[in-house]
């Protein structure tokens, strides 16, 4: 999340915006959608009121819980190879044919 600077000067108005995820088409909605509110009511009451929108950019910017399903996943796997679920020429997921993409 943005915060201000200690001296605002024009030099920190010019470079102020450098760090932003406008660049890449993932996120960028995430952060004006979050921006726009967190204008909308000021910094201070805008961590409350836009909660939830500063949830989804944080999400798409760190994908905490995707790395938590994949780990998840990746434990129970090598859970069931561990037990004897799944015999050991099954331990990993088959590949992708060599021409899906």
């Amino acid at each position: 999340m943005a915060s201000s600077p200690f001296l605002k000067t024009p030099l920190t108005d010019l470079t102020g915006c450098v760090i932003n995820h406008q660049h890449y088409d993932k996120c960028g909605e995430f952060e004006m959608n979050m921006m726009d509110c967190l204008e909308a009511y000021g910094l201070d009451r805008g961590k409350k009121k836009c909660a939830d929108l500063i949830a989804d950019f944080q999400e798409c910017a760190g994908m905490r819980k995707q790395m938590l399903r994949y780990n998840a996943m990746r434990l129970e796997r090598h859970r069931q190879y561990l037990t004897g679920e799944v015999p050991k020429s099954k331990h990993y997921a088959e590949p992708p044919r060599t021409d899906a993409y």
